[in-house]
């Protein structure tokens, strides 16, 4: 068995503990959705991403980023949303342009903070669907903040 199926393996099982516990605290909702996001940090630090925050809430609190990271000199502002199933359409869908709009206002004041230039920004979706095994598939550059209009 090479290193890469032991991996796999291992991470699954951890996957299975982490969501087991999870489920005794929290409503099965946020469980599904915690676990759409340890597999989108995942996959994104397999493509070479590097996260530098998860769950970034604004300090009104009226907005939340699922996780921001860095691809190259981009920072990337990433939307995870998580199904059962694709039978009612891609996860991506509930994005919606009130979504957009949240998330951009949150990314602003995150780059305004980190004084990261709004040219250097992008806006992903990643799609989790929760089957076994599970399917983790990014949409890069998803949706763009038009100017002056968040």
């Amino acid at each position: 068995m090479g290193d890469r199926v032991i991996g796999s393996l291992l991470f699954g099982i951890a996957d299975s503990l982490r969501d087991r516990l999870r489920r005794r605290r929290v409503t099965p909702d946020q469980a599904s959705g915690r676990r759409g996001e340890d597999l989108a940090h995942r996959l994104l630090r397999r493509q070479g991403f590097t996260v530098v925050a998860r769950n970034y809430r604004t300090r009104g609190g009226h907005g939340e980023i699922d996780l921001v990271a860095w691809d190259g000199d981009v920072l990337v502002f990433v939307e995870v949303k998580s199904r059962a199933s694709e039978e009612f359409g891609s996860p991506d869908r509930a994005v919606d342009q009130e979504k957009q709009a949240a998330l951009i206002r949150a990314a602003r004041e995150y780059a305004r903070r980190s004084a990261v230039p709004w040219d250097r920004v992008r806006f992903d979706v990643v799609n989790v669907i929760l089957a076994d095994p599970p399917a983790v598939t990014r949409i890069p550059d998803a949706f763009h903040a038009r100017p002056g209009v968040y």
